[in-house]
């Protein structure tokens, strides 16, 4: 069983700050860094995987440092995001040649076994460069799992995977784990996350903004403030009704027109709108959520 522990670790690129002061622990199972486009969600697995050094803090698998200690690649495999592979060799030849820099004892078989995991064993001769953005990213899987490894680092996984190969993917994740290995893997997507992963780490903006169970956490997501732009008939009679409403914190009257509304209790809050402008005779024209993105969800988990 082995662990990755991150401890206060920063990195900074000359003034850019990619990562402040984060410490988790990533033990067995199958753990989801989740976090928007930007969070650090890479710069934090280049440290776990020993390819960057932390600017300050540290990073250790089982005691012992990733950085400059080729030792940890014997328990490691990675898939990165960026695409670094050599298009002129068939997918077999490219893991067959990462199972010999591992110094396996039978580099071709640990090959086969590894690309009939990933279920890329019909298309192994083909030239990588033929191969479709979900065929590399599979490649890039094979090569990983060719020494057997006890931790296992994904970054951005199922990026142009059809739903058929998301599917063995996130089940061959699944089965990793139950197996005691360590797997971690990164996505900005929530439902790639919750239907692999019951525990979560969440990266925003390079800071820890929560760790725990996903169930938990994505209540507290569903639970945060909503707001809304609303554009109606009758705007000062409408914010006059809602704010009398337990399901709205707040309404602001906008200079060009329309309300912005804060509703506390989205479930009361969706129902009680149409049936007040109803009563009062106001007539909706818009009614749009103005944080519905990742970002903005990540965002209120760190400042709750």
């Amino acid at each position: 069983m082995s662990s990755i522990v991150v401890d206060h670790a920063s990195r900074w690129f000359r003034n850019v700050v990619a990562l402040n002061d984060v410490s988790m622990t990533i033990g067995p199972g199958v753990t989801g860094l989740l976090g928007p486009n930007g969070a650090g969600k890479s710069t934090l697995i280049a440290l776990m995987s020993g390819f960057l050094a932390p600017s300050s803090g540290s990073v250790t698998l089982d005691g012992e440092p990733l950085w400059r200690n080729e030792q940890v690649y014997r328990r490691l495999g990675l898939v990165p995001e960026r695409e670094a592979l050599f298009d002129h060799l068939t997918g077999r030849q490219f893991v067959v040649a990462c199972a010999e820099l591992h110094g396996l004892a039978d580099a071709g078989a640990a090959a086969q076994r590894a690309i009939a995991t990933i279920e890329m064993s019909e298309a192994q001769d083909r030239s990588i460069s033929t191969y479709s953005k979900g065929m590399r990213q599979r490649i890039k899987m094979a090569s990983a799992l060719v020494h057997d490894p006890a931790v296992l680092l994904l970054d951005e996984p199922f990026n142009g995977m059809d739903p058929r190969q998301r599917l063995h993917l996130m089940e061959l994740l699944r089965t990793m784990g139950a197996e005691g290995r360590t797997v971690l893997f990164s996505s900005h997507i929530l439902e790639e996350v919750e239907q692999v992963a019951r525990h979560i780490e969440v990266v925003v903006a390079g800071r820890h903004a929560a760790s725990g169970d996903f169930g938990a956490i994505r209540r507290l997501m569903t639970d945060r403030p909503n707001r809304f732009v609303i554009r109606s008939g009758a705007d000062r009679t409408l914010a006059s009704v809602l704010l009398a409403d337990s399901s709205v914190r707040g309404v602001r009257l906008r200079p060009e027109g329309g309300l912005e509304v804060e509703a506390s209790d989205f479930g009361r809050f969706s129902e009680v709108l149409p049936r007040l402008a109803r009563e009062h005779a106001v007539r909706l024209h818009e009614v749009t959520p103005t944080d519905e993105s990742l970002e903005s969800v990540f965002s209120y988990l760190v400042s709750s």
